[in-house]
């Protein structure tokens, strides 16, 4: 049983944290239980429990983890091309190697943040699922999420570190765009919630 917290904050969400299983928190704002009933908060919690059943938390680290390598690398390599032995010695004639040392640098962390969103949704996604599997009732999970997408509140601490922990990204269109977004759209998620009630199972 993880143990449970509550933010106080009036903008209803939630997340899941913690190391493994042993060691989880889930988290739910004042907001939430204000706005939310029972069957609704079944749905947020069985959500939650999923990401600490399949160890989210930690696929999230490592994805973090290896998309900061990846950036650091990237600039290490770059600055070892572009100053290594001299500028003019390396590329005064090798106007290309320039070139694709300068590519690398822009589009190594580009393409490390859009694998890193990529798994986030895929997560978010499972976690709906598994949820459903939890709790036999995608009703529960489907009726949180429309009452989450009619609120436009947002919690107070939104950041793009910590974002993909909640149940509905804090960050709107406008800080990032559906490439870099760490959640599935939410109305997405409600269609195939409601597929799953009447029967079909989307892949």
């Amino acid at each position: 049983m993880p143990k449970i917290a509550i933010v106080q904050d009036d903008a209803p969400n939630a997340f899941a944290t913690g190391r493994d299983p042993e060691h989880a928190v889930i988290a739910f704002t004042t907001g939430i239980l204000k706005v939310m009933d029972r069957e609704q908060l079944q749905g947020v919690a069985a959500h939650e429990m999923a990401h600490v059943a399949n160890r989210d938390t930690l696929v999230s680290a490592i994805a973090v983890t290896t998309a900061g390598a990846i950036a650091l690398m990237s600039d290490l390599l770059f600055r070892i091309l572009w100053f290594g032995g001299g500028r003019k010695e390396r590329h005064g004639s090798n106007p290309i190697l320039a070139i694709a040392s300068l590519v690398l640098l822009i589009l190594a962390p580009l393409a490390a943040s859009l694998i890193r969103s990529a798994i986030s949704r895929n997560r978010e996604s499972l976690a709906d699922a598994t949820a459903v599997q939890f709790t036999r009732n995608p009703a529960g999970l489907r009726r949180a999420l429309e009452e989450l997408s009619r609120d436009n509140t947002v919690v107070a601490q939104r950041s793009t570190a910590v974002a993909h922990v909640w149940i509905e990204s804090p960050l709107d269109s406008s800080f990032s765009s559906k490439l870099f977004a760490t959640h599935p759209p939410i109305q997405e998620r409600i269609e195939k919630l409601r597929q799953i009630e009447q029967g079909n199972f989307p892949d």
